[in-house]
């Protein structure tokens, strides 16, 4: 059965892994702005990738490795345009220009910067499908899904600093001065390569084109020159036949796709505003949005402060901006963004009820059930929403009096009979308070509905760990972070001593390393990776 999605509901380093830690065979294909990759794995380990409309680079990479020389190239480009079936590294091989073996150490280089390519993507759609593999003949590598995921998170991070100043491939630099002809300056190999090319005309994918290095490379080297000041921005290049839109437009189209639920267009329009306007406050509140969707609660904060300093935060900016502090775990910031908001609509309800969830789970639960029950007030006699049960049960239950905790958890499912926030929550209590049959009929309910809480399936998990059974607890916890990878690292912490028990230690590691990802501070976790040695390491 094929698994399919969109990026802004699962990262796409969450699918790689999940397909990795399940030892998955088969082909996930991505699609994002009429541009399409595939990475093929077999036993959970990538084997090939590509993207179809990045050019074949295999000759550019050879010859800026110095393996062959740019006229050897040229003879072998020539002979294969000739008529010859022949892929271009069979004729390079053939010609005697390189070994077989140098061949496949590139073609390995190659792939994985498609997947590094690839991993740049945050929007889009993605479908896996099992047991589907790379056409016969090309070849193959298998490389770790960890190791890439760890460098592409690396590449991500310094390409969010480098597109700070190269926010488009399509800009125009030129030299102020040349670095050159500086005595004494220290500079790269890639910085060597690409001055003499830097001349007014040439577009930054221009450069990449002609230098033969990778986009990753010739962002940094370019960037470097741009931070010392002997590069400048002189242009942008505009597609024959495109005009470059006002903000206006741009707004409008983002906006409208947002509200349409497109949020891939939307999220590429409103960036394209912010490049005529960076501080702009609609497109930022919008791009806010759209990153709280996607699980990004830094990154929404980054788009709040990112907003014109003039301009005064509105009470939905401020109830959102509560929220990403919220999902921080910034919980003294998120109370006093929702003190501000109440400030410019007190009555609101909503608001009530979003301070007494702050407050549940900042500990303070006698706080909390005065903020519930005083939305409760508010509200009157109209029906209060699903998370006033779902939370108020946790409240109870944090506070010590699991009798009105069952209460609140019977009162709700009365109304929302489906709900698995609250069957969740009211059987954690049923289970604490002994009756794990009940329990486990709740959970069961919970997973049955059409949007299925992870919680429900990892607490399936703890009952069948409990009762030693493994194999129907990792099925459970597998589940679980399928439907919510940043789950929590009991998750993973678990999956990977199944793991090891089966004698698997290269999945028990990776698991491990994934439950240290969400929490770094965990230092006795660490110490049991570090002394797997060298299998953790792989």
């Amino acid at each position: 059965m094929a698994l399919q999605g969109a990026l802004t509901d699962v990262s796409l380093a969450d699918i790689s892994q999940l397909l990795g830690m399940g030892g998955k065979t088969g082909c996930l294909t991505l699609t994002v702005h009429g541009n399409s990759g595939s990475v093929y794995f077999e036993d959970g380990r990538v084997i090939y990738a590509t993207v179809e409309n990045r050019l074949d680079r295999l000759g550019d990479i050879l010859v800026t490795h110095q393996v062959i020389t740019r006229d050897q190239l040229s003879v072998a480009v020539e002979q294969q345009a000739s008529g010859t079936r022949a892929r271009l590294g069979e004729v390079l091989v053939g010609l005697g220009s390189l070994t077989q073996e140098k061949l496949e150490e590139y073609i390995a280089v190659q792939i994985e910067e498609a997947v590094y390519s690839i991993f740049q993507w945050d929007e889009g759609n993605f479908q896996f499908d099992p047991d589907v593999m790379p056409e016969e003949g090309l070849f193959r590598v298998s490389l770790s899904i960890d190791g890439l995921l760890m460098e592409g998170a690396r590449r991500v991070d310094e390409w969010s600093v480098v597109e700070k100043k190269i926010t488009s491939m399509d800009l125009v630099f030129a030299l102020e001065r040349d670095p050159l002809q500086e005595e004494g300056l220290e500079l790269t190999d890639d910085q060597k390569q690409i001055i003499p090319l830097i001349d007014g005309e040439r577009s930054v994918m221009d450069l990449v084109t002609v230098s033969g290095l990778i986009e990753f490379d010739t962002g940094k080297a370019l960037y470097g020159l741009i931070q010392a000041g002997f590069a400048v921005q002189v242009a942008k290049r505009v597609a024959e036949g495109e005009a470059e839109g006002s903000l206006e437009e741009h707004l409008k189209a983002g906006l409208g796709a947002y509200k349409s639920g497109m949020m891939d267009d939307a999220n590429r329009e409103l960036r394209k505003a912010l490049e005529v306007d960076p501080t702009h406050a609609e497109a930022r509140a919008h791009l806010a949005l759209i990153s709280l969707r996607q699980g990004k609660a830094h990154e929404a904060i980054v788009h709040f402060d990112g907003m014109d300093e003039t301009t005064k935060p509105t009470y939905a900016v401020l109830r959102n901006r509560s929220l990403a502090y919220e999902r921080m775990g910034e919980y003294a910031e998120a109370l006093s963004t929702l003190a501000d908001a109440e400030k410019l609509d007190p009555d609101d309800a909503g608001l009530t009820l979003a301070r007494g969830i702050v407050q549940m789970k900042s500990g303070d639960s006698a706080a909390a059930m005065g903020s519930l029950k005083a939305y409760q007030d508010k509200l009157g006699s109209e029906k209060p929403l699903p998370m006033f049960y779902a939370f108020s049960i946790l409240a109870a239950g944090l506070a010590g009096d699991m009798g009105r905790a069952l209460e609140i958890g019977e009162e709700g499912l009365k109304q929302y009979p489906e709900n698995g926030a609250i069957l969740v929550n009211a059987g954690a209590v049923l289970e604490h308070r002994g009756d794990g049959e009940a329990a486990t009929a709740y959970y069961e309910r919970a997973i049955k509905g059409d949007s299925p809480p992870a919680q429900a399936f990892k607490a399936l998990g703890d009952q069948a760990l409990g009762r030693g059974d493994k194999a129907q607890a990792a099925q459970h916890y597998q589940s679980a972070v399928t439907e919510d990878p940043r789950l929590g690292e009991d998750v993973f912490i678990k999956l990977g001593a199944i793991a090891l028990e089966n004698s698997n230690a290269e999945a028990g590691a990776a698991l491990w390393r994934r439950a240290l990802e969400l929490n770094p501070d965990n230092s006795a976790l660490r110490t049991k990776v570090d002394q797997l040695g060298d299998t953790a390491a792989t």
